[in-house]
């Protein structure tokens, strides 16, 4: 079987709120990103089974963690995910 895309009722893939980006974690979501022009990744179950937040081709980049709440915490182009979850433009996600 394959993945599972999540496309809301608004048509968007973006995320309306810190839950349900949370939410998506829970569910093993995979998610891929725009943030100021930068493309990241986050997987719910990458390295050591943890979530895994990354910006793309540039492994040294990567942050691994054991919650969302943590996930959130990543800085991208100064910003803290946290702060910009439902402005970030989702290109892709799973779950």
């Amino acid at each position: 079987m394959g993945d599972i895309l999540y496309v809301p009722n608004n048509g968007s893939l973006n995320f309306s709120t810190i839950s349900d980006f949370k939410e998506c974690m829970r569910w093993g979501g995979e998610v891929e990103f725009i943030w100021k022009g930068i493309h990241y990744g986050v997987i719910r179950y990458g390295t050591n089974r943890k979530i895994t937040i990354y910006q793309a081709n540039c492994p040294e980049t990567e942050k691994v963690c054991d919650t969302a709440d943590e996930a959130l915490e990543y800085i991208m182009g100064g910003d803290r995910l946290r702060d910009v979850i439902t402005q970030i433009t989702v290109m892709s996600r799973t779950v």
